[in-house]
């Protein structure tokens, strides 16, 4: 099962994009009025619209202090990120301008983007309670291309609300989902960032 799981991550791979190619496919898809995905609505182009903002602004504005700077630096382990999206997810917003950011301040970690309904297999090997939840982040040892671990499809702290919300509320209503993206703006991504400092560390 090892060896099929890692034939599906290199099949994946070789159709990935750099975060740089994928930011570009997303404001193209902008100008077309459209998005990824098995599905073309109206709704999945605007929120495709809408990450597009939300990756413009965390591009711009997150920062990391240069304590940690140096610390991600020093990490030592080639390794792959590879995430699952497609251009409407709006965890995906917030979540890859950071990972971006994480990576790009190290040449031995390599993140790459593949959409999910063109890879469905992946995706069936990573659901997140059975579901095909995005993002979804798989942390490969580049050299053995054994899977490390993997994250999303929320920060850790957004999991919590949500999980706490489902359980009193059972579904989660339009109000909440409100809240979630006010909690990502208030956070500044840094619930985000800690948790991927978390990964490198284990």
């Amino acid at each position: 099962m090892e060896e099929r799981i890692k034939d599906i991550i290199g099949t994946s791979l070789k159709s990935s994009f750099s975060y740089k190619e994928y930011r570009k496919l997303v404001k193209d898809l902008v100008k077309e009025k459209s998005n990824t995905g098995q599905y073309k609505t109206e709704e999945l182009a605007e929120y495709t619209m809408l990450n597009d903002r939300r990756m413009n602004r965390w591009d711009k504005t997150f920062k990391i202090d240069e304590e940690q700077v140096a610390k991600i630096s020093q990490y030592n382990k080639s390794i792959t990120w590879l995430v699952l999206t497609e251009s409407w997810c709006g965890d995906a917003a917030h979540i890859m301008p950071v990972i971006n950011k994480v990576a790009s301040l190290n040449h031995l970690i390599d993140f790459k983007v593949v959409l999910r309904d063109e890879n469905v297999e992946l995706m069936n090997s990573f659901l997140t309670n059975g579901n095909q939840s995005i993002p979804k982040m798989i942390a490969i040892d580049t050299e053995s291309g054994d899977v490390l671990k993997t994250y999303g499809p929320r920060p850790s702290e957004a999991t919590q609300l949500v999980n706490d919300y489902k359980e009193t509320h059972g579904i989660l209503t339009s109000e909440f989902k409100e809240d979630l993206q006010k909690w990502y703006n208030k956070n500044k991504g840094q619930n985000i960032f800690n948790d991927l400092i978390t990964l490198l560390d284990q």
